[in-house]
């Protein structure tokens, strides 16, 4: 671990840290932590993209290709696809989704040696592709479970009709829903295209798919099914926001449990 890595981790968790106990917060008293909430995601997005770029900079072919260093570049694509509508004050409960999510991820990987950049044996332009396209759908898939479960805390709220239900500004049910299916709708092409670059890898190598393969193929088969249930059944709201938190939990193992896709592959 270099003390320019370090320099630049500190940062990136004082921020996370920052917007995570921000957004908390929030939850109890709306629109007065806001603001700081927003930009504690700013400088640790902005601090951990630093990081990124001097890992690229100092590493000899692809710097991501440990379980840790893949892990780290997920949280980076979390934040910045939650950037894309967390600075929306109606948008400020999912960062208490995102944010804490973000901030232990972080650590976890930093734990786990993503500080160090190790060369990698396999080709550049195949971890590019491959990897990139899958994390990049898995953060995807991070947001769109984080608008899944906004979408149910709003239902059983309004439902309940509980005290104070209109003092958090929150987008509206219908918007929830169809934001969560457009999120999907653009990360599954990107998952489809990172297991089929793998696939064609394995295949060109003469192995046999592996448990990790085999699970990117159900997340894959799950979240294909969320837009097939919605287009031809009709299916709508609360249903399909719990297939997405279903799809979320292979993602989470995905990244977790077991090693990683771009290792094996």
């Amino acid at each position: 671990m270099t003390e320019a890595a370090l320099v630049l981790f500190w940062p990136a968790v004082v921020g996370y840290g920052e917007a995570a106990l921000a957004y908390a917060g929030e939850a109890f008293r709306p629109g007065r932590t806001r603001r700081p909430a927003i930009w504690g995601v700013r400088i640790g997005w902005l601090a951990q993209t630093a990081l990124l770029v001097a890992q690229a900079a100092s590493a000899d072919g692809f710097p991501w290709a440990t379980w840790a260093g893949s892990l780290n570049l997920f949280v980076w694509m979390c934040v910045a696809a939650y950037l894309v509508w967390g600075c929306r004050s109606s948008f400020a409960l999912l960062g208490l989704a995102v944010m804490p999510l973000a901030l232990v991820l972080f650590v976890l990987a930093w734990a786990g040696g993503a500080g160090t950049v190790s060369p990698s044996e396999l080709g550049s332009a195949f971890l590019v592709l491959h990897v990139g396209t899958v994390l990049a759908a898995f953060a995807g898939f991070t947001l769109a479970a984080g608008l899944a479960g906004l979408y149910l805390w709003q239902e059983r709220r309004l439902k309940r009709r509980e005290p104070g239900v209109l003092r958090f500004r929150v987008p509206s049910l219908v918007s929830l829903d169809r934001l969560t299916a457009r999120t999907i709708g653009v990360a599954l092409p990107l998952l489809s295209i990172g297991l089929a670059i793998g696939l064609a890898r394995l295949v060109a190598d003469g192995r046999a798919p592996d448990a990790v393969v085999v699970l990117g193929v159900v997340a894959w088969i799950v979240y294909g099914g969320y837009l097939a249930a919605r287009v031809e059944l009709g299916w709508r709201g609360r249903r399909t926001a719990w297939v997405a938190l279903a799809g979320f939990a292979l993602v989470l193992l995905l990244r977790l449990a077991v090693t990683p896709l771009v290792v094996h592959v």
